[in-house]
């Protein structure tokens, strides 16, 4: 299903689909998976960026004056963890486009700004800076949801293609109630809404499978007060009542979380069958664990995306084995993934956080490809019209890259989610279910189908 200008996408987000199997709807098998993949993309798909830029570059070298590109990433805030990771994405990612040829023989230099604790005013100076200082033809960087959109104009008069990784729902209104001004911005992976119904529909295959039986119907949830985390505790709310589930629990908790103390003494009082989280602030959520783990209930811990950061479990270490996450947006654990999570590794060490690393990585050469097909970029202001044929190759682009298939929805300039959207793994981007099983390696990914490498297992917490 495509969102359309005026539909409300959160109308639609209770497919039919079995989380770890895929859909109930038949998908193509992975032969038919594979081939396309290869073909779809207007015949410019290869197995790789890499291999579509070759092509399109015809052996030009990287040379001459360099495109500037900007990107703003919160190194010194609450996000450090994950700024670090988004460079390494995009360093090497322009690393080696520049070792194609960059986009049609200009290399491609990165200027960043620091967009620290994420508020409306920190992420707007940014986006100046980027665009008056260094006259960026494009800024592409991962998350800044806190700003709720507030560098959006700023951006927009200027004329630039954005690609972020907010996963926001109100960008899907904001495109979609004035696409004229806002053709230059595009989200690349869906919708927080999306991680609610997916972690309540996960619950369901856990039991129908005999995975796991709930001891009661009590749910524990705890949103964080930001957007984001409101939005995705919207789509819990919504969706659990319908599987039976109580809101036993339904608090807000204001960030930074110092003490988990207060909210732990409720879930130890009611005993619910899970715990969930959502507003994904990595330092909170450590606190999180490690208090849970010192006193735990018979329940699931879930706690939203920070678990997948290697700083994250090198600091909870083995009280994180058992809990889970999901993730719109990360890296794949196939062989395209893999291949990328050894280079950025071998590269910037450990802390580079493929999981991360491959958003960034994969905007850069979205935004190459559909650039080099342009036959070039353009300047803030004066290069506007060059700038709409690039963002018209965007929005027409189907591309695998490492976290799966980025193809925009149509009227809204967000991925597509895979498959809450669509039931063609080859055209959306997986939801991710990823679990901690041995916290010296990385989580696993258990779902969904066909992209799980490992199966669930029993948290070492829960009597048998």
């Amino acid at each position: 299903m495509s969102v359309q200008q005026g539909h409300d996408p959160r109308q639609a987000v209770e497919p039919k689909w079995d989380p770890v199997n895929g859909p109930v709807k038949p998908v193509q098998t992975r032969r038919g998976f594979m081939s396309t993949a290869g073909a779809v993309a207007v015949g410019l798909m290869g197995a790789t960026g890499a291999t579509t830029l070759a092509a399109l570059n015809n052996g030009a070298k990287a040379q001459g004056k360099p495109i500037p590109l900007g990107s703003m990433l919160p190194f010194t805030g609450w996000g450090a963890a994950d700024a670090k990771a988004f460079k390494a994405g995009i360093d090497l990612a322009v690393e080696e486009i520049n070792a194609l040829g960059g986009i049609l023989g200009r290399p491609i230099e990165v200027f960043y700004e620091d967009t620290k604790d994420i508020t409306a005013e920190t992420v707007t100076t940014a986006a100046r800076r980027l665009i008056d200082r260094h006259a960026v033809h494009a800024i592409i960087n991962g998350y800044n949801s806190p700003s709720l959109r507030a560098e959006y104009d700023t951006i927009a008069d200027a004329g630039v293609p954005y690609i972020h990784d907010n996963t926001d729902f109100g960008h899907q209104k904001v495109i979609a109630d004035n696409p004229d001004k806002y053709w230059s911005i595009f989200q690349d992976d869906p919708s927080e809404y999306y991680y609610g119904p997916g972690l309540i529909h996960f619950l369901d295959w856990l039991e129908k499978t005999g995975k796991w039986t709930r001891p009661n119907n009590s749910f524990a949830l705890f949103s964080g007060s930001i957007n984001y985390a409101t939005v995705i505790a919207n789509g819990i709310r919504e969706t659990a009542p319908k599987f039976g589930w109580e809101l036993a629990i339904d608090d807000t908790v204001i960030q930074p979380v110092q003490d988990w103390g207060p909210s732990l003494v409720k879930v130890r009082d009611i005993k619910p069958a899970i715990v969930a989280t959502t507003h994904g602030i990595p330092e909170d959520q450590t606190g999180l664990v490690l208090q849970f783990a010192e006193n735990p209930t018979q329940s699931l811990l879930y706690v939203q995306y920070a678990l997948q950061l290697r700083s994250f479990l090198d600091i909870t270490k083995k009280t994180s084995e058992g809990v889970f996450c999901s993730t719109t947006i990360g890296t794949l654990q196939d062989a395209i993934g893999k291949a990328f999570a050894t280079k950025i590794v071998e590269k910037y060490g450990r802390d580079a956080t493929p999981a991360v690393g491959g958003q960034t990585y994969d905007s850069i050469y979205t935004w190459a490809i559909a650039a080099a097909r342009a036959n070039g970029t353009g300047e803030p202001y004066d290069g506007v019209e060059q700038n709409k044929k690039v963002c018209a190759f965007l929005n027409n682009q189907i591309y695998r890259g490492v976290v799966g298939t980025i193809r925009f929805l149509p009227g809204v300039q967000a991925a597509t989610p895979y498959p809450a959207e669509t039931p063609d793994s080859s055209l959306g981007m997986p939801t991710h279910i990823m679990q901690s099983q041995k916290w010296e390696d990385d989580v696993v990914l258990i779902a969904p189908s066909p992209y799980q490498t490992a199966d669930w297992m029993t948290p070492p917490w829960l009597k048998a």
